[in-house]
């Protein structure tokens, strides 16, 4: 018993530390081979997260009200919170897990810009993510779907091409924003099938 539990301890040292080094080979292709002048336009996909995704169930709320409908304000409700949820969800890991941002482990990275919180996962990731998974799920349309997840995944890359995140914080990020989106709209269907019972 004593043999296996150190074998498995070496063992899962040694896959952590051929993630990270996958992470930083991965980060360092992206990062150091990029187009600089392309700098600028991810920098503005990345300054697009916060007023896109908060204008997003503002304006499910504001039209229902509008227009006196009751699915439409709840889909903004539910919305709202899902993205509250999300960004609780996000900051409770980076402060749990505390793993530093790549250019201050790492300086061969160009950063581009400079985060004061914790790296994993990538918190612009997941709002994005959450944004364009919750839009495709209450309005499955491809005109909705494929420009919202070209605009995710374009963020989710700039904060790779940026220098302040590694591939997993991206791709967890990815996993939590969308997942907290199919939560929530699990959430607006119980609702509205309850409440059409």
């Amino acid at each position: 018993m004593k043999y296996t539990l150190f074998s498995f301890i070496c063992l899962f040292n040694v896959f952590i530390s051929n993630a990270q080094n996958t992470d930083i080979e991965w980060l360092r292709k992206i990062n150091i081979g990029r187009d600089k002048g392309l700098d600028a336009t991810f920098t503005s996909f990345s300054n697009s997260v916060v007023p896109i995704s908060a204008a997003y169930p503002i304006a499910l709320l504001g039209v229902g009200i509008a227009t006196k409908n009751k699915e439409l304000r709840y889909k903004g409700y539910i919305a709202g919170i899902g993205l509250a949820l999300n960004l609780v969800a996000t900051a409770a890991i980076k402060y749990s897990v505390q793993r530093p941002r790549p250019y201050a482990s790492y300086p061969d990275l160009d950063n581009t810009t400079s985060e004061p919180d914790p790296s994993f996962p990538s918190g612009h990731s997941s709002t994005s993510f959450y944004t364009a998974t919750s839009l495709s799920l209450n309005f499955p349309k491809w005109y909705v779907i494929a420009p919202s997840f070209l605009w995710a995944g374009s963020v989710a890359y700039s904060r790779m091409h940026a220098g302040v995140h590694y591939p997993s914080d991206v791709a967890a990020g990815i996993i939590l924003g969308a997942g907290t989106a199919f939560l929530s709209h699990k959430l607006n269907k119980w609702y509205w099938g309850k409440k059409n019972r």
